[in-house]
This record gives structure tokens, sequence and C-alpha cells, in this order.
């Protein structure tokens, strides 16, 4: 519960920073964070195709 909390507090603290960055860097930070999450799901994906266990 204690994690919820702290999540929801850091995610009110970078939209409140992001709402007052340029739109430039709002976006280029969002494009930089969707292919960071992609190449994750693509290292997981073939990873759990091999048969490979990270656990």
């Amino acid at each position: 519960m204690v994690f919820l909390v702290v999540a929801l507090l850091l995610l009110g603290v970078v939209l409140g920073t992001i709402a007052h960055a340029p739109l430039t860097f709002s976006v280029a930070a969002g494009l930089v964070i969707a292919v960071w999450l992609g190449v994750f799901a693509l290292r997981e994906r073939l990873g759990r195709r091999r048969g490979t266990s990270a656990h």
C-alpha cells in the first residue's frame, strides 16, 4: 500500500514537472521512454522464446 502511495506521489510530481516543460522536451522524453519500453518488451519476448528464464 505504501508503494502505491509513493508511486502516485511520484507520478504527480513528474506530471507537474512535465506540464511546465517545453512541448518539444515532453515529446522527446516520451519517445525515449517508448523506445526503452519497446526494447525491454522485445528482449523479454525473445528471452521467453529461447526458453531461458530470468527467475
